[in-house]
């Protein structure tokens, strides 16, 4: 017999699945991790203004706030249930690359060191973050639990 698709969000498999997802965010690393990434959010959602490149670099500091926004709503989201959410966890390594390599994109030779200084180790930092939100401690064996 073929379960229909709205009968799919009930299945046990599901059910289980989730549930191993969010004990592994209840880890320390997952608390760690995602604590980390909320705080790496909004620290780049204001550091146009606390580094001081908002009014000489006004494309960059609106890249920053909204990248920023996302990082950090995407950090609650993950705390709030990593089960339903797992699957987003590589959007802040993908924003932590664009965060990375924005200054340049965006700005060009105008960007100022202190706003390229501020983007790399943010992005590097977004990067490692989501890299450890992709492999929690329990995800990443790879072996289904019998």
């Amino acid at each position: 017999m073929v379960r229909p698709v709205t009968d799919l969000e009930g299945h046990p498999d599901i059910v289980e699945l989730r549930e191993r997802y969010d004990l592994a965010s209840s880890t320390p690393t997952g608390y760690i991790a995602e604590g980390l990434l909320l705080l790496t959010g909004v620290y780049l959602a204001i550091s146009p203004w606390v580094v001081g490149f908002a009014g000489a670099q006004p494309d960059l500091a609106v890249n920053n706030l909204i990248c920023g926004i996302a990082v950090g709503f995407l950090a609650t989201a993950f705390t709030a249930s990593y089960g339903r959410t797992h699957g987003l966890a590589f959007v802040p390594v993908v924003l932590g690359v664009w965060t990375f390599i924005s200054p340049w994109v965006i700005d060009g030779a105008y960007a100022s060191g202190g706003s390229i200084a501020n983007n790399i180790v943010t992005g590097l930092v977004m990067i490692v973050l989501g890299l450890v939100m992709l492999r929690l401690p329990g995800i990443g064996s790879g072996r289904a639990r019998r």
